[in-house]
């Protein structure tokens, strides 16, 4: 089986196409945009209306969602140990924190880029900005907090969610305004680690470039 993952770069679809490669299955990587101002494929579209990154199909069905695209492939392929069985004690943070990446943290980026989507009027799209920029740095500690001296979100286990993690810190800018990754010590070092691995090396390969100074 090949799945096929509608992507553009600095998407989520890189957390998935990292999932992808972790599990080492072949994929192909269909062009498309983040930007919903840009034309995106029409089967893209059939799938997820709202037009947005990533989709993931295969054989003759697909979803889209992030989080929910993870889980799937997790479940579906056990034997890549990217995530606790539902009868281990480490599911339950697993799915928490998953969770809350999508809920939360993306939310946080949502009200920044996207603020419109939050105010009904174009002079105070300001304030959901700033608001945004607030919420960022509020999830990022709860997160960080969570980590606490861990290795890994969920102990000494690596699994999707620190991929996730990794994923989300590259959305990071703080030239406009946003927190630094340092300002989050356990973060980092979780990104930190996470970086090291092949398949991180392969899909972030020009982010790594361009934007980390420690590889």
């Amino acid at each position: 089986m090949t799945y096929n993952l509608y992507y553009d770069q600095l998407s989520a679809a890189e957390g998935i196409r990292v999932l992808l490669e972790e599990i080492g299955l072949p994929y192909k990587l269909i062009p498309s945009f983040k930007d919903r101002s840009k034309p995106r494929p029409v089967e893209q579209l059939k799938i997820n209306p709202n037009g947005w990154l990533p989709v993931l199909t295969w054989e003759k069905t697909g979803m889209y969602e992030c989080a929910a695209i993870t889980l799937f492939l997790c479940d579906k392929h056990p034997e890549a140990n990217l995530a606790p069985l539902p009868n281990e004690p480490e599911r339950a943070v697993f799915l928490q924190t998953l969770i809350y990446f999508s809920n939360s943290v993306q939310t946080a980026f949502q009200t920044f880029h996207y603020p419109d989507r939050f105010v009904d009027k174009a002079q105070i799209e300001v304030n959901a900005q700033r608001r945004g920029i607030q919420r960022l740095r509020e999830t990022w500690n709860v997160i960080d907090e969570q980590i606490g001296d861990k290795v890994w979100v969920l102990g000494n286990r690596f699994s999707a969610v620190d991929i996730y993690l990794f994923m989300l810190t590259t959305w990071l800018k703080p030239w406009l305004g946003h927190p630094q990754v340092n300002e989050f010590p356990n973060v980092k070092r979780v990104a930190d680690a996470v970086i090291l691995r092949p398949s991180i090396q392969r899909v972030y390969s020009d982010w790594i470039q361009n934007n980390y100074s420690n590889v």
